[in-house]
């Protein structure tokens, strides 16, 4: 079970991310619309509602929904990449530039995230740790909030660390499963999931016309299985 979360954990969180932003936008556009309509007692209520915070939270959890969704890409194989110069190699050569790739894509992440996590803990984490384990803060710095939420910034700014950690480790991955298998992860931007592909029976006739979605002349008629009867007669 914990297996599974970990493999599925970008789908998890963005769904998540995607599902609440989408709650939240729904309930301030409904406000905001029902706050200027005169109903008697609702509107003195939703007057008292302040729900300007909505759209500053909304931009937090797209910005973190892009960066575990590139995660997403890399571990998919959505992320669009020119190989075309690559699939001219030969097998030996196609491969080591894949591995090159994969491993220069698994550094530059990882060098993100390690700019990234300096930078947030240089601009109120390390203030915020020490002072929840009771630690002296000294002279850190406390860092600065958002603007609407008031929430301190290096907790959004901690998308970037946390983001491209994963991103790093979903390289990895598939470079160990290319090492192993020859195979990179891809995907089919003509498959939608949940819907399986249907294989068409062998009498099946793809120009027939009795499936009861086209017209048929008055001079058929159509029988209780929904084929072509006999021809009728003319009168």
């Amino acid at each position: 079970m914990i297996n599974k979360a970990l493999n599925h954990l970008e789908e998890i969180l963005v769904t998540f991310l995607m599902g609440a932003a989408t709650v939240i936008i729904f309930i301030s556009v409904m406000h905001r619309y029902l706050a200027g309509v005169a109903i008697p007692g609702l509107q003195d209520w939703l007057l008292t509602l302040d729900v300007g915070w909505a759209q500053e939270l909304c931009i937090i959890m797209f910005v973190w929904m892009a960066k575990f969704g590139a995660a997403y890409g890399v571990r998919t194989g959505i992320h669009v990449g020119v190989d075309v110069l690559i699939n001219r190699l030969d097998d030996s050569n196609r491969r080591k530039a894949i591995i090159f790739g994969l491993l220069a894509g698994a550094t530059f992440t990882g060098i993100v995230a390690a700019l990234g996590a300096h930078f947030v803990w240089e601009n109120g984490a390390h203030y915020a740790i020490f002072q929840f384990l009771g630690i002296d803060t000294g002279d850190n710095y406390e860092g600065p909030t958002t603007p609407d939420l008031e929430w301190p910034t290096w907790i959004v700014y901690s998308a970037i660390p946390l983001g491209s950690s994963l991103m790093s480790f979903r390289f990895l991955q598939v470079t160990w499963s290319f090492l192993k298998t020859g195979e990179l992860p891809h995907h089919d931007h003509g498959h939608v999931d949940g819907l399986e592909d249907e294989v068409p029976p062998v009498d099946f006739d793809p120009y027939g016309m009795d499936d009861n979605l086209h017209m048929h002349d008055l001079k058929h008629k159509m029988t209780g299985d929904g084929k072509d009867g006999k021809q009728g007669s003319d009168k």
